[in-house]
């Protein structure tokens, strides 16, 4: 916005930086510790995307950014990387841009592939080739299969690790919460991946999962509703989504991961 000569911007404050309010929140050490963090999200859709952008105004220093898919049209009503203008762009690409337009100094590191269940070992291994150590990991894909395979990692390596379930064709965002896998409902995907969980003798899983029951709403054939798959457009039946629901999850999921960075200082 241009200024009419004699007025001034509503702050004039020089000592104003990016990070001066996050430091006002955190103090000087936990932001230095959030620049010094590492993590890794699996998944650039309407989760994952808003969860990144979060990360990055935050003030985390690392990000592996990891996906395989395009910007499609559809994503356009809950992906923070998606616009009329990104249509058709690599996802990761995108979202690095979105990154350092907040954080010049930011570093990501770009991984355009899927998540597949036979292939999270070397996935991780490629990450931390590139970064030697990942602090948190944010499960932001929908393969019950991947996401287990996500979860064996973790627990075998002892990372932190929040996953997001389901929140296709839910409205109410007061529903949503962060627990343990075994403490979730009327969530379907929470439901497969809980029993799994039990089969595989994963004993803890962080999640946000929402309580709200789902909405018998009208199902076509593309698409996710709210987390970026292994699987691209058109393999997958198509899920409602609210506009606002994928943005309010990653939020959350952002909010518990600096959280739980800053108190690991």
């Amino acid at each position: 916005m241009n200024l009419e000569q004699g007025e001034t911007p509503l702050s004039t404050d020089a000592h104003e930086t990016p990070t001066s309010r996050l430091e006002l929140v955190w103090g000087a050490p936990g932001l230095a510790g959030l620049a010094a963090s590492t993590v890794m999200v699996l998944g650039c859709g309407g989760v994952g995307s808003n969860c990144i952008e979060a990360l990055a105004r935050g003030g985390v220093g690392t990000l592996v950014v990891v996906d395989g898919d395009a910007v499609a049209p559809s994503n356009i009503n809950r992906q923070a990387i998606a616009y009329t203008t990104t249509v058709g762009r690599r996802k990761v690409e995108v979202t690095a841009e979105l990154v350092h337009a907040i954080n010049p100094v930011a570093r990501v590191i770009e991984l355009d592939r899927f998540v597949r269940a036979d292939d999270v070992e070397g996935l991780f291994a490629e990450a931390l080739a590139g970064v030697g150590r990942i602090d948190y990991v944010v499960d932001a894909i929908d393969t019950v299969s991947a996401k287990l395979a996500i979860a064996e990692w973790a627990e075998r390596t002892a990372t932190p690790l929040i996953a997001s379930m389901g929140g296709a064709n839910k409205l109410d965002p007061e529903k949503l919460r962060i627990c343990d896998i075994a403490q979730t409902s009327h969530d379907p995907l929470a439901r497969i991946v809980r029993k799994e969980c039990r089969r595989r003798g994963i004993r803890h899983l962080t999640v946000l999962s929402s309580f709200e029951k789902p909405r018998a709403l009208p199902v076509t054939g593309a698409e996710d509703a709210d987390a970026t798959d292994s699987l691209s457009e058109g393999q997958r039946p198509t899920l409602g989504t609210a506009s606002y629901l994928p943005p309010i999850m990653g939020q959350m999921i952002a909010g518990h991961v600096i959280r739980n960075l800053v108190q690991g200082v």
